[in-house]
């Protein structure tokens, strides 16, 4: 059995038959940790505080909760058609439209009605669903709110909230348009309140302690922050190698299926180029990628179309795209959670994979960092000149225009290569964000909703550098 399994089986909770008819189609046998130890005390009606790894399962462990008390609790006997019985927030339009389709399979015979609700694409095709009648609500929060106050839904009888990847909000500068959604529903003892995280840090225990009713607390402990079974090692090159080593490790290890990891669009468009240029086929995923593309590139490396996903760090976070047998971190990113969540896309779910990361002359002073925060040191490999290949040229890439002019902050609003080294962009993150949500941030509503990673209209200018860089790119 996988080892992170564990012993309990779904069937061995009191579910509704038609949810686990569903679950049995859908593969799910066997319980993860944090399954096997929330579900049950969800299932009693008590609100549940969860840590864990990524990739261990949390995502199935809040929808069958949730689901299994929409099929067992009659719902209120006054409710209207524009009230949703379960509001289900994510940080991320990729992680809302993971949770849908998850919830979509999970279920499946249970005829419960799931709407969505994300920025840059189909708004009066979403807006039009929640319309008809849902049963529950999943999305970002800056869309949802845009729904909330044109009062196309209300959460007056909103028996089940879920939050997910609670750090991440908190990240991207949206807790308190979720503060402003659960103020909106029932209080916290009238309703069951579910939050899962990779992390249960004191500035989640304090949104715990005033929006949920006393909740467990359950943390699956680990050896490491990162998943058991990931492989590491890190190498030092000069920016100059940074190319050569990439081509000459995708050569050597000849990965299944890959991500590799950027901090600025524009260093990723380069890196791309040169993939292409010298014969792997690439999916490039950033934040001014448009919607329907970006999901239609998704699918297609879901699919084997694509074996090397090139992208900014909107990927690190939800997607569980299984067999990524290698992560590269051509840039190393700017903090240990962004580490753990990016290596997070291999090794998933008790599989092996490899996570190699690029120390060079722009970002390896965060390595200190990293290692600290994950608490382990990474193994040291040499730059060996049979590494390096000598690259043919990049393709020729069509040059982008600068949205709104606003794009110099590159990934974090300042370091990186070549993506402006300025300060970091006034308000960029923030009114980005929050374009779209209550508080406006002074934006185009149309376009300033940072939850779709399109805020380019949203705050003080600088909206490219740091929601682009937080929640779009």
């Amino acid at each position: 059995m996988n080892h992170h399994l564990t012993e309990t089986r779904f069937s061995d909770f009191d579910l509704n038959t038609d949810l686990l008819k569903g679950l049995n189609e859908a593969g799910f046998e066997f319980c993860t940790p944090i399954q096997a130890q929330s579900i049950p005390i969800a299932l009693t009606g008590k609100d549940v505080a969860g840590e864990a790894q990524t990739g261990t399962g949390k995502t199935a462990a809040f929808m069958v909760a949730c689901m299994n008390r929409l099929l067992t609790v009659d719902p209120h006997s006054n409710r209207h058609q524009d009230q949703p019985r379960a509001l289900i927030l994510a940080p991320t339009r990729e992680l809302a439209i993971q949770i849908h389709k998850d919830a979509e399979q999970i279920g499946k015979y249970t005829g419960i009605k799931l709407g969505l609700a994300y920025g840059g694409t189909d708004y009066d095709k979403q807006r039009q669903v929640i319309e008809d009648g849902i049963d529950i609500l999943i999305g970002t929060p800056g869309r949802i709110i845009d729904y909330f106050k044109q009062r196309v839904f209300n959460l007056k009888l909103c028996e089940v909230v879920v939050l997910d990847e609670a750090d991440r909000m908190f990240d991207l500068g949206f807790i308190d348009d979720v503060r402003y959604l659960l103020r909106r529903c029932p209080e916290p003892a009238k309703r069951l309140s579910l939050l899962f995280s990779a992390t249960l840090s004191h500035r989640i225990a304090e949104l715990a302690y005033e929006h949920m009713n006393d909740p467990a607390k359950i943390t699956i402990e680990a050896d490491t922050k990162t998943a058991d079974k990931v492989e590491q090692s890190i190498f030092y090159p000069a920016n100059a190698e940074k190319i050569p080593l990439l081509l000459g490790l995708m050569d050597k290890l000849k990965p299944t299926r890959s991500i590799v990891f950027i901090n600025t669009k524009r260093v990723a468009d380069k890196v791309y180029a040169w993939l292409e240029g010298n014969g792997y086929k690439c999916a490039l995923l950033s934040g001014d990628v448009p919607q329907k593309k970006r999901q239609s590139l998704l699918k297609k490396f879901h699919d084997g179309e694509f074996t090397t996903l090139v992208a900014t760090d909107v990927a690190a976070r939800g997607l569980h795209i299984p067999d990524v047998s290698h992560v590269f971190n051509f840039d190393l990113p700017q903090s240990g959670e962004d580490y753990v969540h990016r290596i997070g896309r291999t090794g998933r779910a008790g599989a092996s994979g490899s996570a190699i990361s690029f120390a060079c002359e722009d970002y390896a002073h965060y390595m200190m960092d990293i290692e600290e925060y994950i608490k382990q040191k990474i193994d040291r490999e040499s730059v060996t000149s049979d590494l390096l290949v000598q690259p043919k040229p990049p393709i020729k890439m069509e040059r982008r225009p600068r949205p709104g002019g606003g794009q110099r902050g590159g990934q974090r609003g300042g370091s990186g290569h070549g993506s402006g080294r300025g300060p970091r962009s006034s308000g960029g993150n923030r009114g980005g964000n929050r374009g779209g949500g209550h508080h406006g941030g002074g934006g185009n509503r149309g376009r300033g909703r940072g939850d779709h990673g399109g805020g380019h209209s949203g705050g003080q200018g600088g909206s490219q550098g740091g929601s682009q860089g937080k929640s779009g790119s």
